[in-house]
């Protein structure tokens, strides 16, 4: 049975992203392709709460943890997802944080348990570099032996022109904050192959944006 209808976004009085309303749809259809019709989900940068609460209603059978680094989007997110039995309390998994505790040798208190995939969308390019790291670090330590990590966003893919709207984009962005901007496609691989990630997809996305999709190797222990 699948759960009551959610707010209609046009009249909802909680904070809206735009873009996660445009591209939920796209990439809703790309997720039910790549994860199992059951599936625990770690979403890290869960933002509004837009993509947990559309994904969750569309796959009633996915168990959805959604989860932010500003300990402040956590009540929006649960308020969005509020009517989803599907969708659990959000987590505050500040990744930079996690780097900087896994450095002085701490327990970073990381997301419990085992996954069958993280998502993350639009990320990358608006955090600091380690950002990536800690990411694909946080998937080889919490998802299950061919687990996909799944990540949507722009990136600069070697021997390929930029698309103009990209450079422009990323132009912007490191004039906000010089540690932001797009990332190149063959460091973020390196990264994750590091973190023990196979790379196993890349699909075109509406707006210039890519799908990347990584299996966790069954025969490598976790980081």
């Amino acid at each position: 049975m699948h759960p009551e209808p959610l707010r209609d976004p046009l009249s909802d009085p909680l904070p809206t992203s735009p873009a996660a309303e445009r591209n939920k749809g796209p990439i809703l259809e790309v997720l039910q392709r790549l994860l199992p019709p059951a599936a625990r989900v770690l979403e890290v940068a869960s933002g509004t709460g837009q993509h947990a609460a559309h994904f969750a209603a569309a796959q009633p059978q996915w168990h959805w943890q959604p989860s932010d680094g500003d300990a402040g989007a956590l009540p929006t997110i649960a308020s969005r997802c509020a009517r989803l039995p599907n969708v659990a309390a959000p987590l505050h998994l500040d990744l930079l944080a996690q780097e900087v505790s896994k450095a002085a040798g701490r327990n970073p208190g990381a997301a419990p348990g085992t996954f069958d995939a993280l998502y993350a969308a639009n990320l990358l390019h608006i955090s600091p570099w380690p950002a990536t790291a800690a990411l694909m670090r946080l998937a080889g330590a919490h998802l299950r032996a061919g687990g996909r990590l799944v990540v949507y966003g722009p990136f600069e893919v070697e021997g390929e022109a930029l698309a103009p709207s990209n450079r422009a984009f990323d132009a912007d962005l490191r004039s906000r904050d010089a540690r932001w901007g797009l990332r190149r496609l063959g460091d973020v691989q390196a990264e994750a192959a590091r973190a023990g990630l196979v790379f196993e997809e890349r699909v075109v996305m509406p707006a210039n944006n890519l799908m990347l999709a990584w299996r966790r190797e069954s025969s490598r222990a976790a980081p």
